[in-house]
């Protein structure tokens, strides 16, 4: 039995499927604990294999390579120098589980596996895993320690069980993506409840880093049996702590650590948008992006996302003038271009449309010029800007906010197209919040300048797809205050027309942009990905059926 225990928490990024990579980085931050004289280091849930693995974690040829390197890990403790915690997947009775295991003195001392499966929102674990038992504790240089699973500390049943059953200190290993305000609820909602519940102080380690449409924060923490922060670690970066424990008269106590100052609003928006598109781009192998530059704020705050996510060298920025392009749209856009640093051409699109004019002239005879010449305009956009894509291996680029997504506000197959989208989560508002924070301030992970990213003209000026003479948003749309309003009770709180008149928004503007929201779900099965910002993202979260007569009014 000891009365002191080194525990080094390791907050680092993981890649699905690159079980070698991932073991390697896992090897390599051992050896730095070593030198900081750890016990043990514990990672994030599902470090070896990478979380979420969805669908990839059915297939048998990464279950056996999993386990053969968990072994080859394991192996590797016989050193004499830290144990480790290490998430992955396992068989158990022909049945597959997400667990831990503790490789201690050159083999698997021990497993224990997740009890709680959330299955809501973004995650559906009940379709991939069995549950496990309750968990008793591990025992570990004489201590008895509890290693619930992410979800297992959100309900009280598993720490009171395994507090029950004698353990003294509870890991918990984490892959919980980033929501606006989780921090806070993951802190006070949830583990010093459990600490405060038990007694118990609660060590939690989430992973960091962009996957797919989920990005997580990192922001893991320690808080001890009385409810009090003995660590926080920072948020949006990898970081390895190794925290100094100790036995006392009424039990085991984490000593005062760092506490690091965590994103604030809209700064932790952005970091998001940051995190999840580098490791999207660089994940994938894209030398960089390509985008359309129009002079308006969203391809703007796009840019400047992209710049601090990659660095302004692998950012191309193109403007396509066509006849309604207004010599404010162009300057605008070349200043802002000038401000990131990123390169910049200017490709018109008038003799295209020309071309397709001509080319329907004859089909379209006797019918009056309508949203269908719009659209032409932006789909020609969509063929250059993956034309460029496709001829020099750039990813492109998506700029559509959540507010115009919501309502369709989009063309299909034009300004729609691309690979990723930063703001397919963001409302219109949000869009201009980042906006405004990012020309006064730089994120401490961002590769962009020192420096504002666009010219205030683009962040006042009306909103415009600048497709028809003097053409303006709020010619289709309401104010987007009111629109955002509306869109955050239909798509955030799922409240009906009545709910929302009786705040005070104008019936018949309501029902319409109720009705556009159901009707645009076709459009918004065919959008690129994009980081999940809120509890409702479209497609992970919000999963309406495309073929849909109801009506809430």
């Amino acid at each position: 039995m000891v009365d002191t225990l080194s525990i080094t928490l390791a907050q680092l990024n993981q890649s699905v499927g690159d079980i070698a990579g991932n073991a390697a980085a896992m090897l390599a931050a051992r050896e730095r604990s070593r030198a900081t004289g750890a016990d043990l280091i514990v990672f994030p849930e599902m470090q070896l294999i990478g979380y979420p693995p969805e669908d990839l974690v059915l297939k048998p040829a990464l279950i056996e390579r999993a386990a053969a390197q968990l072994d080859t890990m394991a192996q590797a403790t016989a050193d004499g120098g830290p144990a480790m915690l290490v998430g992955s997947v396992f068989v158990v009775d022909g049945n597959l589980h997400n667990g831990v295991a503790l490789l201690d003195q050159g083999k698997v001392a021990a497993i224990r596996l997740k009890h709680e499966l959330p299955n809501y929102g973004t995650f559906d674990e009940m379709r991939l895993f069995q549950s496990g038992p309750l968990p008793e504790p591990v025992v570990f240089r004489g201590v008895m320690i509890g290693l619930p699973i992410c979800e297992d500390i959100w309900h009280p049943n598993v720490c009171r069980h395994l507090a029950d059953f004698g353990a003294e200190l509870l890991l918990c290993i984490n892959g919980s993506p980033y929501e606006i305000d989780k921090d806070t609820l993951r802190i006070d909602g949830v583990a010093k409840r459990r600490a405060v519940d038990t007694g118990l102080p609660l060590a939690y380690v989430n992973r960091v880093g962009g996957q797919d449409e989920l990005v997580f924060d990192g922001a893991s923490f320690v808080v001890n049996g009385d409810g009090s922060l003995a660590v926080q670690m920072k948020d949006w970066e990898e970081q390895e702590i190794t925290t100094r424990w100790t036995r006392t008269a009424t039990g085991w106590r984490c000593d005062a650590g760092e506490i690091a100052p965590l994103a604030d609003h809209p700064e932790d928006i952005y970091c998001a948008m940051v995190l999840a598109l580098r490791d999207y781009v660089d994940r994938n192998r894209f030398p960089g992006v390509v985008l359309g530059l129009s002079g308006g704020i969203d391809s703007a705050i796009c840019a400047a996302i992209a710049a601090d996510a990659l660095g302004p060298e692998r950012v191309w920025c193109v403007m396509l003038p066509s006849r309604y392009t207004s010599q404010l749209s162009l300057d605008l856009a070349t200043e802002c271009a000038q401000m990131i640093g990123c390169r910049y051409d200017t490709i018109p699109i008038a003799p295209a449309v020309d071309a397709f004019e001509g080319m329907l002239a004859a089909s379209f005879a006797g019918r009056a010029a309508d949203l269908t010449e719009e659209n032409v305009q932006s789909r020609i956009r969509g063929v250059t800007l993956m034309s460029l894509s496709n001829k020099f291996g750039p990813m492109l680029l998506t700029t559509g906010n959540k507010s115009e997504m919501s309502v369709g506000y989009a063309t299909i197959y034009g300004d729609m197209a691309g690979g990723y989208n930063p703001l397919k989560d963001a409302y219109k508002m949000t869009v201009f919040a980042i906006s405004e924070w990012r020309n006064k301030h730089k994120p401490r992970i961002g590769l962009g300048p020192d420096a504002p990213v666009m010219p205030e003209g683009i962040i006042t000026r009306p909103p415009s797809a600048e497709l028809r003479p003097d053409q303006k948003d709020e010619d289709s749309l309401p104010p987007y205050p009111v629109l955002d309003g509306i869109l955050h009770g239909l798509v955030e709180h799922e409240k009906s027309v009545d709910q929302l008149v009786s705040e005070g928004f104008e019936r018949e503007t309501v029902i319409r942009i109720e009705r556009l929201l159901y009707l645009s779900e076709y459009k918004r099965r065919q959008a690129p990905p994009g980081v999940k910002l809120g509890t409702r993202n479209f497609g992970r979260d919000r999963r309406y059926p495309i073929t849909n007569a109801f009506r809430s009014a």
